[in-house]
């Protein structure tokens, strides 16, 4: 079976680069196609495939400010050009790449991360509100309308979505009209694994520092509570919070992923205070034996054990306020003996990557061999 992957841009390894790296293992013969690609910024398995950019990728310096060009990412993902002996097209989209134009007939499976959320439903959080006397504002609010409008329509193009959670599954119903299957994505329980050493009195956060993480939360928790936080992520919003943190704060930039894992295995828990897709890092941390306080919205709560009679992995809060964040780390203090490590591993495993290959895998093969069958019986 020849198949085509479709990714956003390959500008780092963040989790939707991971997902696509199992299909890059599994299917290295297959051509990449992408809006732009910074080279050597993602794994081996990336690296190795015949990438195709879109015309974007060949403007000088686009890796450093490709975020700026999202007006003309539709333009470009429908520059690519598509073989027209393919028998399957696997996309792997949070923005323009389930548009890309595949060859009548041929089925193109979305694993769809989220409907774009700066065009749907996090318009805000990105770009603050929108004031009507402002002209940039008004502009702006014109081309993401049409970008939401390009990619409603767009979607048409799917034949199959495939949701990382049940959370987006109910965005893709709501914004596309459309369902979708659930396929969790993988979590790297092989190397995140918990070891002896004891819990250090600190709390952590990693993450991209943009607005919608709300790691101002989790700062403005910790400096009321008087507690120990390292953070970290890079991102835009690391001069503000570098700012509005005080001595018991550490912004440390991006780290590798063994020091992202000693830190993983040492802090007291994860505090993870944004509305996510689905969340990677708190399967992590609890794939290290840590206790999570998470924001109960988004991904988490599918991930996130509550305790019950045989213990908890951690807490969800239930408003994104500094006040309700500080009300939980106050309960989870106060009862640390409710959370359970090996509690906590068993559920990361669920999540395994061995799982999320078999999964993603026999649904391609599923949906592949039936769109040969049916283009054989035409």
């Amino acid at each position: 079976m020849k198949i085509a992957l479709i990714h956003d841009w390959l500008t780092g390894m963040r989790g939707g680069e991971k997902c696509l790296e199992v299909a890059c293992h599994q299917f290295p013969q297959a051509e990449l196609f992408t809006l732009l690609h910074r080279k050597e910024s993602t794994s081996p398995a990336i690296e190795r495939m015949r990438i195709t950019q879109s015309p974007l990728g060949k403007l000088p310096g686009i890796a450093n400010w490709y975020r700026y060009a999202l007006p003309a990412m539709p333009w470009a993902i429908e520059k690519l050009e598509i073989p027209s002996d393919v028998d399957l097209v696997l996309s792997f989209s949070h923005a323009v790449a389930k548009g890309v134009r595949v060859p009548p007939g041929i089925p193109h499976i979305c694993y769809c991360f989220t409907p774009m959320r700066y065009a749907w439903h996090l318009r805000q959080d990105y770009f603050g509100v929108q004031r009507s006397w402002n002209p940039i504002a008004r502009l702006r609010a014109k081309l993401l309308d049409r970008v939401r409008e390009w990619d409603r329509e767009a979607s048409e193009r799917v034949t199959h979505f495939v949701a990382i959670s049940q959370t987006v599954r109910e965005r893709i119903r709501s914004c596309y009209g459309r369902s979708a299957r659930v396929i969790h994505p993988p979590v790297d329980v092989d190397f995140y694994t918990p070891d002896e050493s004891p819990r250090e009195d600190y709390y952590l956060v990693v993450s991209a520092l943009v607005p919608y993480k709300r790691v101002d939360l989790a700062i403005a928790a910790c400096k009321q509570l008087k507690r120990k936080l390292v953070v970290i992520g890079a991102g835009p919003e690391a001069r503000r919070l570098a700012r509005q943190a005080g001595p018991d704060v550490t912004l440390t930039g991006w780290l590798s992923n063994v020091e992202i894992r000693e830190h993983l295995r040492r802090a007291k828990a994860l505090l993870f205070p944004g509305n996510e897709d689905f969340g990677i890092v708190p399967l992590e941390a609890q794939s290290c034996g840590m206790p999570v306080i998470a924001y109960a919205r988004g991904g988490a709560t599918e991930t996130v054990v509550r305790p019950g009679p045989r213990g908890g992995t951690g807490l969800l809060f239930g408003e994104q306020t500094v006040e309700s964040l500080v009300e939980s780390i106050s309960k989870f203090e106060a009862a640390p003996e409710l959370f359970s490590a090996q509690l906590a591993r068993r559920q990361a495993e669920r999540f395994s990557a061995r799982r999320f290959e078999r999964e993603l895998l026999e649904y391609v093969r599923h949906v592949g061999a039936q769109g040969m069958a049916e283009r054989a019986a035409a």
